[in-house]
């Protein structure tokens, strides 16, 4: 039996005293999360007595709350692991008065799976859909209270069909979420040479690129619907590898033969929130925009020119083509600032005066790591 030399206490008595503090401290935690849960229902009570809309997820509190738990970690958990928590325990106390319904890009085991639970933790309802399409729809329809939706891609660009959803919607955007991207080869079987077809979505595909060249050159690389399909079908056969996320990975129990197979180490994917209500400012916050001008020399550059003027920085502007008319472009733009709060409120009160077309896709908090 080992013993502390300088005191004659052995590991279990040493090991004692710590884990007596630790059931303390969890005692203490778990009366404080219940305080909290009656905290969060008193709310729902208040807004019920004066009549309030029901629009219980406010996403510009929750960002606020999350910047300042950061701001107060002092550590060892870093702010990550903190946000990951909180954000659990919210999504915990809004289920006490109504789980929140998610649409996203199905099936479950996806990429937009896993955006879905990094914003709105796993109490809430997931909706998976077979297409962005239908993402879409079940929000418009009052089936689900937000949709999820991939917006772009650091390696492979702009998602076009979220862009184009986006030009008739009547939905806004009340938040963003950006997930990094680890693609992994995932198989029953034991080796590579055991591998006779590598399965995945086509953009996977894409990002593994030069990872496949190099490692499996001679393995047929063949696109389905889904990483999750790709999963799925590599779970039932040992000569199958599907290029999936962790996510696949646990719900069809299927090892990594290999992990962070991606070509880009920073492969990340940023996706929009979607619902039927603005979000309110929070103080850190983007703003989205579809915008037209005429097709003439320098017309895009004098239509920003109020942002210019402004001060309002602009952090993305991509070119998309218009569904009217032939060689017409509308453009999406993000900037910094929320629509109702100056600079940016003015800024587009003369954008609206210049533009052919502009629509305010929403203001909301930029995602909060």
């Amino acid at each position: 039996m080992s013993s502390d030399k300088n005191s004659g206490q052995t590991i279990q008595e040493a090991l004692a005293v710590v884990r007596q503090q630790i059931d303390g401290i969890d005692g203490t935690l778990l009366e404080l999360l219940n305080r909290r849960a009656q905290c969060a229902r008193e709310v729902g009570e208040i807004k019920a007595r004066f009549g309030d809309d029901g629009f219980i997820y406010r996403p510009e509190r929750e960002a606020q709350v999350l910047r300042r738990l950061q701001e107060l970690n002092q550590g060892p958990l870093a702010d990550e692991t903190i946000t990951r928590l909180f954000r659990e325990v919210m999504s915990a106390c809004l289920a006490l008065e109504q789980p929140i319904g998610v649409a996203f890009l199905g099936p479950l085991g996806t990429f937009s799976e896993s955006a879905a639970v990094k914003q709105f933790g796993h109490a809430a309802r997931l909706l998976p859909q077979a297409s962005i399409d239908d993402v879409f729809r079940e929000v418009e329809a009052g089936h689900a209270d937000y949709a999820v939706v991939p917006v772009e891609n650091s390696t492979e660009g702009a998602i076009g069909r979220t862009l184009d959803l986006l030009l008739g919607t009547s939905l806004k955007i009340c938040g963003e979420v950006v997930v990094r991207i680890h693609q992994n080869l995932l198989t029953r079987a034991s080796d590579l040479g055991e591998i006779k077809q590598v399965l995945s979505h086509a953009q996977s595909l894409a990002q593994c690129h030069e990872w496949l060249n190099r490692n499996l050159p001679d393995v047929p690389r063949i696109p389905v619907a889904s990483n999750a399909e790709a999963a799925r079908r590599a779970a039932e056969d040992p000569s199958i590898a599907a290029i999936a996320g962790e996510a696949a990975a646990e719900r069809y129990q299927l090892p990594h033969l290999a992990s962070n197979i991606e070509d880009e180490p920073n492969n990340t994917t940023r996706f929009l929130v979607l619902g039927r209500f603005a979000a309110g400012v929070s103080g850190q916050d983007k703003t989205s925009l579809i915008l037209s001008t005429p097709n003439r020399t320098g017309a895009l550059q004098s239509l920003l020119s109020p942002l210019a003027q402004a001060g309002v920085s602009m952090t993305r502007l991509e070119s998309r083509p218009a569904r009217h008319a032939l060689w017409e472009y509308v453009f999406f733009v993000d900037i910094e600032g929320h629509a109702d709060a100056e600079p940016v409120k003015s800024a587009l009160d003369k954008l609206a005066a210049e533009a052919a077309y502009l629509k305010v896709l929403g203001s909301y908090p930029i995602a909060v790591y």
